[in-house]
Parts: C-alpha cells; sequence; structure tokens
C-alpha cells in the first residue's frame, strides 16, 4: 500500500467515506473562508484531506517494528472469523502403536489423538488519532503533509499490546500467551552451578561447556518426552544471554558458543535474541527470572490468531476535529502441539 507522496501532487486516491465525513462535517466550509488556505471550495478542502488522510493510513500500515519478537518470528494465522466472540481450538497428543499381524487378523491395534479442547476470548485492541481544523490550517498553510507520526504511534501500541499478548497473554480476558500458566507447554529445569556458596542457573555464572550442555539438555528432554517426534527448530533467548553466547569462546576450538550451536545443532534454524524474555521484562515475561523458549516454527504446532488484522475506520467528526479510530480482534496463542515447545526459566 505504499506510494510515492509529493504534498504539491497528492495521490488521485482516496478513501470515499473519508471524503464523505469531511464534506459533511462543519470544517471544511470554515477552512474554505480561511484566506491563507487557498480552497477554491468546501469540496476541495474536503478532497485535499481525503487524499492526506489515505497517505497517512497508508503509511501506518507500511510501517515495521522490527523489536516486536512474536510479531516478527511466531506464525500468524486469520482463520477465526472476525465477528467471533470466543474460539476453541485442541492440543493433541499422538497415542496408540502399531504392530505386526496375522492373515485375517481382526484386532487391529488402534492409533489415534487425544485432543483436549480449549475455548479463548476473542477480545478487541482499539486506538485513535486525530487532526484539530488548526492542524489541518496549518499543513495547508506551510504546505506540507499531516503529521504521519500520529498514525504511526497508533499502529505501534496496537502492535506493542499483541506481542505483550503473544508472548504473556491476558488472565482476565482468558487469553493465551506461550508463557502464560496453564498452556500444558512443558518447563525444563536448568543445571545449577555453586558459585561462593551459592546456586545459580543463568548463563553468567556457568562456562561455555556448561551452556552448552543446557542447551543440549533442552532437546535431549524434547525428545525424551515426545519419543523423538518432535524436532524444534528456533531457539528464542534473552538480549543478554544472546550476546553473551556471541562472544563466549569455547576454549580451543575458535568457536563461539552461537556459531557452534548454529553448526552443530542438528535440527536448530534459528536462533533469536528476544527483549521480551529478559527478567525485568515485566510484560512479557511472567517469570521474572530470563527464560528460554524452544519451539517449532509453524502454523501447524501453534499460532499468533489474528482474527481482524489492524483496520483503521473511515474518520468521524467531533467538534474542531477528525478523530480515526482504530481496532484488532486478536485471540492469543494457539498451542495445538504443546510438547512441540519447551521453556527453560532462569537463563
Amino acid at each position: 500500500m505504499s506510494r510515492n507522496y509529493n504534498p504539491d501532487m497528492p495521490s488521485s486516491g482516496y478513501d470515499k467515506a473519508d471524503y464523505n465525513a469531511l464534506k459533511a462535517s462543519n470544517l471544511m466550509p470554515t477552512l474554505r473562508e480561511d484566506r491563507l488556505c487557498r480552497f477554491d471550495s468546501a469540496e476541495d478542502a474536503s478532497v485535499f484531506f481525503a487524499r492526506e488522510l489515505d497517505y497517512i493510513k497508508s503509511k501506518s500500515y507500511d510501517k515495521l517494528y522490527p523489536e516486536f519478537s512474536a510479531l516478527n518470528n511466531f506464525p500468524v494465522t486469520h482463520e477465526v472469523p472476525e465477528g467471533a466472540e470466543t474460539t476453541t481450538y485442541y492440543s493433541y497428543e499422538k497415542t496408540g502403536m502399531a504392530s505386526i499381524i496375522s492373515n485375517y487378523a481382526t484386532d487391529l491395534p488402534r492409533a489415534d489423538v487425544k485432543g483436549r479442547p480449549s475455548t479463548v476470548n476473542v477480545k478487541s485492541i482499539g486506538t485513535s488519532y486525530g487532526y484539530s481544523v488548526q492542524d489541518m490550517r496549518s499543513s495547508r498553510m506551510a504546505g506540507k503533509s499531516l503529521d504521519t507520526r500520529r498514525a504511526e504511534a497508533a499502529r505501534y501500541a496496537t502492535d506493542r499490546k499483541t506481542n505483550v499478548i503473544a508472548f504473556a497473554g491476558d488472565k482476565d480476558h482468558n487469553i493465551m500467551g506461550v508463557l502464560s500458566t496453564g498452556n500444558n507447554i512443558p518447563l525444563f529445569t536448568l543445571s545449577e552451578v555453586a558459585v561462593g556458596g551459592t546456586n545459580y542457573t543463568d548463563f553468567k555464572h556457568k562456562t561455555a561447556s556448561q551452556i552448552l550442555d543446557d542447551i543440549n539438555g533442552m532437546f535431549a528432554y524434547q525428545s525424551k518426552i515426545t519419543k523423538g517426534v518432535e524436532r524444534a527448530d528456533t531457539l528464542m533467548l534473552p538480549h543478554s544471554v544472546f550476546i553473551d553466547i556471541s562472544t563466549r569462546q569455547i576454549p580451543n576450538t575458535g568457536y563461539t558458543v552461537l556459531r557452534f550451536l548454529k553448526e552443530n545443532a542438528p535440527y536448530l534454524k534459528n536462533i533469536i535474541a528476544a527483549p521480551e524474555l529478559e527478567a525485568d521484562s515485566e510484560e512479557t515475561n511472567p517469570y521474572k527470572k530470563g527464560v528460554m523458549f524452544l519451539f517449532t516454527n509453524s502454523e501447524e504446532k501453534m499460532s499468533l490468531e489474528v482474527p481482524m488484522p489492524y483496520y483503521q475506520y473511515p474518520l468521524q467528526n467531533r467538534n474542531l476535529e477528525v478523530i480515526v479510530p482504530c481496532e484488532e480482534r486478536v485471540a492469543g496463542m494457539m498451542i495445538y502441539y504443546p510438547l512441540s515447545a519447551l521453556i527453560a526459566v532462569g537463563a
């Protein structure tokens, strides 16, 4: 939806609903009477500012915020209808076995999947931005576009809330995140090391070899509890831990811990730094300790369900300003196979 924009040569397109709202408001006649704005008619003013808003809306849709680890790294789906108030998904566990059978056997072993239903709410995230008649007057007189930062701030606020929900969920509204209690993702216990008479699990107190043992232990534990069925391919780490293993040398090898993992871990495809997993990231990390999150990056295993992506409604006229309401509907993380992920607390 991006486009090159010159305020002196505005786009030919605009939202008809925005145009009609502007035309019906008391703002355009006011601007038309302002001799410094140089509008020939209220209709000309309506077209001009409808085009301005069209550009602003497009710009905010295009804006990316790479610091949001969940939005950039978790699978995102839009399967639930946007009008739904709740949705139910099933967490599955494969069961059963097969065996050698004789001719004409009638007692074949049964393979199946056990599904546990989880019903969660679908909730709206709302925000808005707007411009006063003075903003419009100043924009026209100065020959500059309306300030796009307000629209970008609204988009940022919505994305930030969605990102928080993806990690920590929202207990009050029964929305699940990957670190929410009750999502059935197993916990892995990191090894302890004694330093100065105190036991620690965090990596800054461990050697490179001990760090590798912990991470390899996560893969081994997942393999054990799933009989080798699940093979996670993505490891998300607190940002400080990522920096540590990026520079921590394995003695006598010339390898850092990070490089060694990337080149030798058999199933690992990606290692991600996530500030949301830091001990002091209270909004996204309920454990109050550094967390490592190992998962399979596939929407078949889990996904962030967004029934209605970010949407900007036609403007609303309120006294001497126009307001653009914004909404997104989210259902949180749908965790279909909890054993495809693993949480380790205390890194």
